[in-house]
């Protein structure tokens, strides 16, 4: 966790990583692959053939930048989960 940051909560990390998840979904469904391959394929230099074009340029680094954020909210959450009995964190509500 870095300074300034404050811990989320389970319920919390959950959510935003289902916000995300819905932004990822846009670029997988535009470019045919999941943001896991993509970002494989960045980081390992495959796509820089497309650095040339603006739209691509624009396009990959807010997905890269939202599938990072998504990294770590998924890493946050695991760490969480291991810390916690899940009965414990889960949000039950009855329905009445």
């Amino acid at each position: 966790m870095s300074m300034g940051e404050e811990r989320m909560e389970l319920h919390e990390l959950v959510i935003e990583m289902k916000l995300l998840e819905r932004r990822l979904t846009l670029f997988e469904e535009k470019y045919g692959i999941l943001s896991e391959d993509f970002y494989k394929a960045l980081m390992s230099g495959k796509l820089a053939k497309y650095d040339e074009y603006d739209e691509t340029r624009a396009d990959f680094s807010r997905w890269k930048g939202i599938y990072e954020t998504w990294l770590r909210r998924k890493r946050a959450y695991e760490a969480q989960l291991k810390e916690h009995d899940l009965s414990e964190v889960l949000r039950f509500q009855p329905a009445y």
